[in-house]
């Protein structure tokens, strides 16, 4: 089958979060089972666009209202990534180096989206599959399905697959002209509480529906930010599928990103290099337990009670633990989690920003990595952690629940119930006890390592899926 991924993000070409690693490793994997999968991305002025060749397939117009747009497919020449990868480039909306967080996201992300179907329409593609991944490309299901422009693509499957429905890309019917004509009896596959959403559109004209975990499913039936209703409507076209890793990139004994490479059998030496490393950069004290957060400093994350849970932990425990904090997002935050550095020099460190590299250290050289999510619709971290020999101790929601079982529950993590201070502290209680318990440490650090998650099993799934709508 020839499947089409269209998304605002893949790792490596642009990545704000896990959307951009899913997107970047199932089309590699589909291949490897023997299919055919492309990836579509907007045309990004960054790094990756600027260091590799591409080269031109199709140019074409497009218009979004009164605003007209020349697009240009680009094809990147090697298919390093394991995949076909196309760039919709759009100099005007696409040529600057964030993906998203500017006032045009609306007319940047429907021009992709149209500028894509114009592609398919102008060069006479009907692929088996087109896959569309967040709101961001929502609004594909519908034009394919109700804008007579696009009535060659209406008997091809759409997939849609949400990754966060907290964003969903709302905006007004004053902005209706930027779509291409359809009937006005049409117009309610769009609406959704008075407003054009996307992701909500998505729900109601895409073939089937997937969400990145089995439990982040159950969960939005009861709390998807307003869908609640439409998601329990369309349940039956709505699968679970718990996302993979990886394991090529995500692997101890060959990431070329670590400082000391290990495996399985010398998880012990190999951490311990990593970590005494790790404490060295950061002023740490390699004989204790050294506790980690990766990941956006925002609400859904638990960052905002990061500073009280840090200060806490480290009061309780003066010079007996380490926590190091890598992330970037609320400045409030960001300041406080800074400041704490003035109080606790010698334990406690953070690292502000964006660090790919820095971040596989962290995996391989922490003891523990802090989970205390509000909302985790699959949840990577934990499983790179799991991977890398670090225990993770997880608020049970979403994909943590589905992936880490509470060691006292004959599991191999630590879990708590709610994201509050109270529990995340006490769970870091149980993890000092497990750390100095030392035989049943390293017994856990084993067995989570062996743990798979890989996409090899998750890719059969959604071959699984396409199938099915394609019989």
């Amino acid at each position: 089958m020839e499947i089409i991924h269209i998304s605002a993000e893949c790792y490596p070409v642009a990545k704000v979060g896990g959307l951009a690693d899913v997107v970047g490793a199932l089309p590699k994997y589909l291949n490897k089972l023997g299919q055919h999968a492309k990836v579509v991305v907007p045309g990004y002025d960054n790094k990756f666009t600027n260091e590799n060749e591409f080269e031109t397939i199709h140019q074409g117009q497009l218009r979004l209202g009164w605003f007209q747009f020349s697009y240009t497919i680009l094809k990147e020449k090697t298919n390093k990534l394991g995949f076909e990868l196309y760039l919709i480039a759009i100099p005007e909306l696409f040529d600057r180096p964030n993906v998203y967080s500017y006032q045009d996201d609306t007319e940047r992300f429907t021009a992709f989206q149209v500028a894509f179907l114009n592609w398919l329409t102008e060069t006479n593609q009907v692929p088996d599959i087109i896959h569309c991944h967040d709101h961001h490309t929502g609004l594909i299901p519908f034009m394919m399905s109700h804008a007579p422009i696009y009535q060659h693509l209406n008997r091809v499957p759409t997939v849609l697959t949400i990754h966060n429905g907290q964003y969903q890309g709302w905006f007004g019917f004053d902005k209706l002209h930027y779509l291409p004509q359809v009937s006005s009896s049409r117009l309610g596959f769009l609406e959704w509480n008075g407003i054009i959403n996307p992701l909500a559109s998505a729900i109601k004209c895409a073939w089937k529906v997937t969400t990145v975990s089995p439990s982040y499913l159950d969960e939005m039936s009861e709390k998807a930010n307003g869908l609640e209703n439409l998601l329990r409507f369309e349940r039956p076209k709505c699968l679970g599928i718990l996302n993979g890793i990886d394991n090529e990139v995500w692997n101890p004994k060959t990431d070329e990103m670590l400082e000391f490479n290990y495996d399985v059998k010398n998880l012990k030496a190999g951490k311990e290099k990593n970590k005494k490393f790790l404490c060295e950069q950061f002023n740490l004290d390699p004989t204790k337990p050294l506790f980690t957060f990766i990941g956006r400093l925002v609400g859904e994350k638990g960052a905002d009670l990061l500073p009280e849970i840090c200060s806490i932990a480290l009061s309780r425990n003066p010079n007996e633990i380490n926590i190091l904090i890598l992330g970037s997002g609320d400045s409030n935050v960001e300041n406080s989690l800074t400041q704490l550095t003035h109080f606790y020099s010698g334990n406690y460190n953070a690292y502000i920003g964006y660090n790919e590299k820095l971040a596989h250290i962290i995996y391989a050289g922490a003891d523990y990595l802090l989970m205390p999510s509000r909302v985790e619709p699959c949840g990577l971290n934990q499983l790179y952690a799991l991977r890398y020999g670090t225990i993770p101790i997880v608020r049970r929601t979403g994909g943590l629940k589905d992936t880490v079982v509470d060691i006292g529950d004959g599991g191999f993590g630590i879990c708590h119930d709610k994201t509050s201070v109270y529990d995340v502290n006490h769970s870091i209680t149980r993890a000092i006890d497990l750390y100095n318990y030392t035989k049943l440490f390293d017994s856990t650090r084993k067995t989570i390592m062996q743990i798979d998650h890989s996409w090899d099993k998750v890719a059969q799934e959604y071959i699984d899926v396409y199938q099915s709508l394609k019989n």
